[in-house]
């Protein structure tokens, strides 16, 4: 009687863990930040950032593939740290913010490649244009937040696109076409752990 007491309850751990749904996430807008650098002429790199972002994270800490993302950019958000500048990227010789005014990134795929870094494939849709981007995703930090008393999770995310492959080719080679992208991150869960 025992045995079979202890044996259904193993099952119901099972079940329930192979039922678990993915935990969902918030980002922490006060320590994050969405910047981007490129190469201007050979002399220097250019830095920017964009101000205004969201996003839904769900993380499946057992199983990392069930785990998804999906990000949202307000273009109107861009600052390069000169004025001059912003307005000309966000006019149609680049990203055309009136008319494309959201850039967007949606995962299909989540991969363990290390003890604490993942591949996120996804779709990158930036000037109504949407091309496959692969992020490379280190875990920066995992366990309960001090402060918060809440799971969280730090990341610090990168890749690199051409900008060409999005309809902005202006000036395409001296001003670079590879961009790179670097996101940091705090999130922590919607509810307090237990």
């Amino acid at each position: 009687m025992i045995r079979l007491a202890t044996s259904a309850f193993a099952l119901s751990l099972l079940a329930g863990t192979a039922f678990a749904e993915p935990v969902a996430f918030d980002f922490d807008k006060s320590h994050s930040n969405l910047s981007f650098t490129y190469n201007h002429l050979g002399y220097s790199t250019t830095d920017g950032r964009f101000g205004d972002w969201d996003g839904t994270l769900k993380i499946d800490k057992e199983t990392p593939a069930n785990s998804s993302v999906e990000f949202t950019i307000q273009i109107g958000s861009l600052d390069t740290f000169w004025a001059d500048r912003d307005t000309h990227l966000k006019s149609p010789d680049f990203f055309d913010a009136a008319k494309f005014p959201e850039a967007t990134f949606k995962s299909t795929k989540v991969a363990q490649t290390g003890e604490k870094q993942l591949e996120v494939t996804g779709d990158l849709t930036l000037k109504g244009i949407t091309k496959p981007v692969t992020l490379t995703v280190d875990v920066t930090a995992m366990g309960e937040h001090p402060m918060a008393k809440k799971e969280a999770v730090g990341f610090a995310v990168s890749t690199v696109i051409k900008r060409s492959d999005f309809g902005m080719d202006m000036f395409v080679p001296y001003v670079g076409d590879d961009v790179t992208i670097k996101f940091h991150t705090e999130t922590l869960t919607t509810t307090a752990t237990n």
